[in-house]
């Protein structure tokens, strides 16, 4: 059954993948991706069709995202996405939940149908880090969260946690806390860029990274992962 599922899971991921990028691509009108006043345009269609039903196109993108998480999609695109179409603020929280909750579906899915194989292939790797998550689970995996899953994959942090049986309370409340500092960045990123296409006449390199809406979410990127990595070392021992 579980192999029957892992089929079933990996054909529905390439699906909607699939389906995705042809959706995207069809839009897209590729002898104009040269001209910058094509993506001025595209900023005001998508503007104006966000603001026309807000709340129809947050579900949508919710719903979007749980499924595209639970499928071992990639994070950081969704949340580029979520502050081009959201803004930092309501994106940030949409993208936090949707992300979380997706992360949470996917780790009860792994634990019900995959929990020996996963421990199998990663219990010994990761051993000396269970007994830290034993000793209390929901500040480490929050920590574990906030300095990027030391390193692994998005999606295998996702279900790292069945090694040693995580609460799923705490694995939910833990993974949307822990996230919301480098997604609140991201997002940042997303809505800085909808606001130079918004604001610039032509594309420059130079104005786009001199924009303070680009240059102060980087930087704050980079303090975060300094002290990603301080936290790192001194919790996790990693150096």
């Amino acid at each position: 059954m579980s192999q029957k599922f892992k089929i079933f899971l990996g054909i529905s991921y390439v699906l909607i993948l699939s389906i995705f990028l042809y959706f995207i691509f069809s839009l897209i009108q590729i002898d104009r991706l040269n001209d910058f006043s094509y993506y001025k345009e595209i900023q005001i269609n998508l503007e104006s069709y966000i603001g026309n039903n807000i709340f129809k196109n947050l579900l949508i993108f919710f719903i979007f995202s749980i499924i595209w998480v639970m499928l071992l999609g990639f994070g950081s695109p969704l949340l580029i996405i979520s502050g081009v179409l959201f803004g930092k603020w309501l994106g940030t929280f949409v993208s936090a939940i949707s992300i979380s909750l997706g992360a949470l579906l996917l780790y009860s899915t792994a634990s019900f149908f995959f929990k020996d194989l996963i421990k199998k292939k990663f219990e010994l790797r990761f051993s000396k880090y269970i007994s830290l998550f034993k000793k209390n689970e929901f500040f480490y995996f929050f920590t574990y969260r906030f300095v990027g899953g030391l390193g692994v994959p998005f999606g295998l942090q996702n279900i790292l946690p069945v090694i040693f049986n995580m609460n799923k309370m705490n694995y939910l409340i833990s993974s949307f806390l822990g996230l919301i500092p480098s997604f609140f960045i991201f997002n940042t990123i997303g809505a800085g860029l909808n606001e130079f296409v918004r604001q610039a006449d032509s594309f420059s390199f130079l104005n786009l990274v001199m924009n303070k809406q680009i240059y102060i979410p980087i930087f704050l990127f980079m303090i975060l992962v300094l002290v990603a990595a301080l936290v790192r070392k001194k919790i996790f021992h990693l150096k």
